[in-house]
């Protein structure tokens, strides 16, 4: 009698077919893709304000000053700063208005004022960003 004896070997002929078929669906299917381009601001382009947006400071103590182009600083409460950009609004929908939080300042006050904002409808909310020095 013969004894018989185990193959070790694996056939990849199925395995050859399944990537064929999968390169020829992917070679048909990538041409009708359609890619949309993103522009992403970076730093640099992110640190220079628009010249008409209002600048919201909020500070380590959590208080908050408003800076508009053209005027000095003044500080505000919060139900004084929604009323102000509130009328800013009002006279110009697209005001932008940029958050400028201290270093030390917790983001949930940074949070906060957005959310303040936010609720006013405004459309033009940004936090304002300063490049590193390095």
């Amino acid at each position: 009698m013969r004894s018989r004896r185990l193959k070790n070997e694996i056939n990849v002929v199925p395995y050859i077919d399944v990537m064929l078929v999968l390169l020829v669906i992917f070679m048909v299917t990538a041409p009708m893709m359609t890619t949309a381009s993103i522009d992403v601001p970076s730093v640099g382009k992110a640190a220079q304000p628009p010249v008409e947006a209002l600048q919201v400071i909020v500070r380590a103590d959590r208080t908050l000053a408003l800076l508009a182009p053209g005027k000095s600083e003044r500080p505000l409460s919060r139900r004084e700063l929604v009323q102000e950009i509130a009328s800013a609004q009002r006279r110009n929908p697209e005001q932008a208005v940029l958050i400028a939080g201290d270093r030390n300042v917790k983001y949930q006050a940074v949070l906060e004022v957005m959310d303040d904002l936010q609720q006013q409808q405004v459309k033009r909310i940004g936090l304002l960003v300063q490049p590193s020095d390095r």
